[in-house]
């Protein structure tokens, strides 16, 4: 399986923040955002493998700043790195103000997915190939997120998180 990179995954979705979207401040409700996030990164995230994907996980959204009645979304996403079955993409999200001229990162996230067949069994992804120096250090980070979700999900313990360990430790692997 031929090997790809990040840029193959790339996605830009835009969103017009209307009255239907928002709470009572005319701000964005965040579970509208999640949605909207969560069908970019799964784009983003077939491009990838070519395959349907679900959503594993989401790592943790915290929300910076509030998008407002009117503003623009931007949502862009890219894998950050692939697994055997699963892939990780990361994404970040922009609020424009139009006639204001202003712009604010407002989201960051990591969403997680899994690969599947046509009778819905996981299936291995295409390994991600980083290019820039951004790619590799968000590549590199990965495995240690990667862990640490699994740790939190209950699915691997402490001690084994090899990468974790070595991040606060100080010791170097092999």
């Amino acid at each position: 399986m031929k090997g790809k990179t990040p840029k193959e995954s790339h996605t830009i979705m835009n969103e017009l923040v209307l009255p239907n979207d928002t709470n009572t401040m005319n701000n964005l409700m965040g579970g509208r955002l999640l949605h909207w996030m969560d069908i970019a990164a799964a784009i983003s995230a077939q491009k990838h493998c070519n395959r349907i994907v679900v959503t594993a996980s989401v790592d943790n959204v915290s929300f910076k700043h509030p998008i407002k009645l009117g503003d623009v979304i931007t949502i862009e996403a890219k894998v950050s790195r692939a697994f055997t079955t699963s892939l990780e993409v990361r994404l970040e999200v922009w609020a424009e103000n139009i006639p204001s001229g202003s712009r604010i990162k407002s989201n960051e996230a990591y969403y997680t997915f899994v690969a599947l067949d046509q009778n819905g069994r996981t299936i291995p992804v295409p390994e991600l190939v980083p290019q820039t120096a951004d790619e590799i250090e968000l590549f590199n980070g990965a495995l240690r997120r990667r862990q640490l979700r699994l740790i939190l999900a209950g699915k691997m313990k402490a001690d084994d998180a090899t990468e974790l360990k070595a991040l606060f430790s100080g010791v170097q692997k092999d």
